[in-house]
């Protein structure tokens, strides 16, 4: 594990904290419409606050593409964090260079800076050392609670660690633990439920995780592949070809390693990917062949429903239908209210499947809602996070 800002004297000094301020702004009125990622920052900012530190917060907004988006500023998210913490929040138009320098000279022990946007600087995903020089030579002391950008070797995440000490956030400590926890200790029996659109985008993943879990439920677009690698037609529905041959070779695999493999038994079917279409149920072995597959099936739901209540730990990554469509949503819901009745520890991956979560507010019955969703998949893939290997070792 990785030494923490609980292993390290914060008193006085100056703390660089990479933080995930990456929230999303409704376009009309810029206000922010889910601030789940700055809540989950609290408990680092409010250590540094007790500890009496002068904080510099760091983030980035967006994708300005490395030039000055005023619609990306992060004056919003001063604004909230100043109410979720009930004190005034410094800002500053930079996040490097003399006015940054001087407002951080002004830092009282246990106040708050936070710079702008750091990807205003295409040097900060280019991972530029002397862009990442230039953000620690007002610091004494670095912090990475920013997990959901981890697993991107950025100047901000990565390059700063060669300037100052590294330790990682209590966020960060948190998700690491979890994490760890699923891959080397899970409490028996243990379900990964997987959705999303593509097989591609969760090879490593699913590789990984067969090693690992008792039952794999296997849902959303994905499961196309899947059918369709069994013989079963999938209608209008997206298939990809080239991986059909691997879906057979996981479908071998978790029969001779006993691990129960279960995909859909019916679906909902649908002319059109829209909220206007018709729809309707259909087993797998009748998908007609001029629909499109929206969800889940109320069958499958059942199913997937039997198997989860017997698990004692649970990984859900991924939409099992068109969720942005309420009627094509039913299957994706139905598996988030299950699971925040669950008494089991429930791991929920992050993006679109953390997204669902808080909008349905029952993020805070899950035990675990990911602030990552490329960093928390990567993690399970096996791979090391470049964010989280610069800092420093227990």
């Amino acid at each position: 594990m990785k030494k923490s800002i609980r292993d390290v004297e914060v008193t006085g000094k100056k703390v660089l904290v990479r933080v995930d301020f990456n929230v999303p702004l409704d376009p009309k009125t810029n206000e922010i419409m889910d601030d789940s990622r700055i809540i989950a920052s609290l408990p680092t900012i409010w250590y540094l606050i007790e500890h009496k530190a002068k904080i510099i917060l760091c983030s980035h907004l967006g994708r300005p593409n490395g030039r000055v988006v005023e619609s990306m500023r992060l004056t919003p998210v001063a604004e909230r964090l100043s109410q979720l913490i009930n004190m005034p929040i410094h800002t500053v138009s930079d996040c490097i260079g003399p006015r940054v320098k001087q407002a951080i000279d002004k830092l009282k022990n246990g106040e708050i800076l936070l710079l702008e946007n750091l990807r205003f600087y295409p040097e900060e995903e280019a991972n530029d050392s002397a862009f990442a020089r230039a953000l620690a030579e007002n610091a004494d002391i670095y912090v990475n609670d920013a997990f959901g950008t981890a697993h991107r070797a950025h100047a901000s995440t990565y390059g700063v660690a060669k300037y100052l000490p590294a330790y990682a956030g209590l966020l960060l400590e948190k998700e690491l633990r979890v994490l760890d926890n699923l891959l080397t200790n899970p409490q028996r029996p243990f379900v990964a439920l997987l959705g999303g659109a593509k097989v591609s985008d969760k090879i490593k993943l699913l590789d990984n995780l067969l090693n690992k879990v008792d039952t794999l439920l296997i849902g959303g677009g994905m499961a196309n592949t899947f059918l369709s690698a069994q013989g079963f037609g999938t209608g209008l529905s997206a298939v990809e070809e080239d991986k059909k041959e691997l879906a057979k070779q996981l479908m071998a695999n978790a029969k001779s390693s006993g691990i129960l493999l279960v995909l859909p038994l019916d679906v909902i079917v649908a002319d059109t990917v829209d909220e206007n279409s018709k729809f309707a149920i259909a087993p797998v072995s009748m998908i007609p062949a001029n629909k499109y597959i929206v969800d889940i099936g109320p069958q499958t739901v059942e199913l997937f429903t039997e198997n989860l209540k017997k698990c004692s730990t649970v990984f859900w990554n991924g939409p099992l239908g068109v969720y942005e469509i309420p009627a094509f949503s039913r299957g994706t819901r139905k598996m988030a209210e299950l699971l925040a009745n669950l008494n089991a520890t429930t791991v929920v991956g992050g993006g679109s499947t953390a997204e669902i979560v808080n909008e349905m507010n029952l993020a805070y019955r899950m035990t675990h809602v990911s602030t990552g969703g490329g960093a928390s998949l990567s993690f399970l893939e096996g791979k090391i996070l470049p964010g989280v290997q610069v800092l420093q070792d227990e």
